[in-house]
């Protein structure tokens, strides 16, 4: 006689979230899975060409939705950020990074231009830090009074930190001429297409590669590029913050408990 059949209980795999472009408040849409091709919704085709590389694609500011690009794989990172960015002039980008940095589970290494650092979303991230101790969250700052790990400063040479490129989760990288800006990214004015009244866009490009020697070789030159800023803050007189004093509870953050065992500021949405 045949033994029944066993029933089959595993629970199959959420369909992959291509539709949520900011995701950065739902901790279950990740780049565990993400593929170039995810991105093809924001070109002016809105496809690929059968030829296209699979692990690298160019984007063309004013042409391609490069901050809703830029937004999909920022939003989406949950391991760690490395980032260097020259020009950094955007609520939406700062955003984003400003709740990654409030997340204790997710390390974060941010390299800012001297040259720049006088704009309000530097400004931004220095009076975080003041009242968070983004310290205590694996994140950092550096600037003539901070030594955390947000550092501000120049190239080995003292020239200006011209990189504008970040790795998330170690699986995806990006680099280009783009800084972060509406005219520098050609922010969409008209949803879905370029164009309408206010959109001005510069010429400049954004690659996404997803290329594990590349994802890896840039990871050490943002870790290099930060090191050396960090090292001229620390030449210049900064110091580290002073400890916050803790008394049996967490020190006060806008991170709220997602699932047990940890503390991520995305709260999963109800059923």
């Amino acid at each position: 006689m045949a033994e029944p059949a066993i029933a089959d209980t595993t629970v199959p795999p959420k369909p992959h979230n291509t539709t949520t472009i900011n995701a950065i408040d739902d901790p279950t849409i990740t780049l565990q899975r993400f593929d170039l091709t995810d991105l093809q919704q924001f070109t002016q085709e809105k496809t690929y060409a059968t030829t296209a590389s699979k692990d690298f694609h160019l984007f063309y500011v004013g042409r391609d939705n490069v901050h809703e690009i830029l937004k999909y794989v920022l939003s989406r990172v949950s391991v760690s950020l490395y980032l260097n960015m020259f020009g950094f002039d955007d609520d939406e980008l700062n955003s984003i990074l400003m709740k990654i940095a409030l997340d204790p589970t997710i390390t974060m290494l941010v390299t800012l231009d001297k040259s720049q650092a006088g704009g309000k979303h530097e400004k931004a991230l220095l009076d975080a830090d003041r009242e968070h101790n983004l310290a205590l969250f694996n994140t950092h700052l550096a600037s003539k009074t901070h030594v955390q790990e947000f550092v501000i400063g120049q190239s080995a040479t003292h020239q200006i930190s011209h990189t504008k490129g970040f790795v998330a989760d170690g699986r995806v990288a990006g680099e280009g001429s783009t800084n972060w800006s509406d005219s520098g990214e050609g922010t969409f004015v008209v949803k879905g297409q370029p164009g309408g009244k206010g959109f001005k866009a510069q010429n400049n490009t954004q690659s996404i590669i997803t290329d594990p020697d590349t994802v890896s070789r840039f990871s050490a030159e943002l870790i290099a590029e930060h090191m050396i800023a960090q090292k001229q803050a620390a030449a210049v007189g900064a110091h580290s913050n002073a400890p916050l004093k803790i008394e049996g509870t967490h020190p006060r953050s806008t991170a709220r408990e997602a699932h047990p065992g940890l503390v991520r500021h995305r709260q999963p949405k109800a059923a």
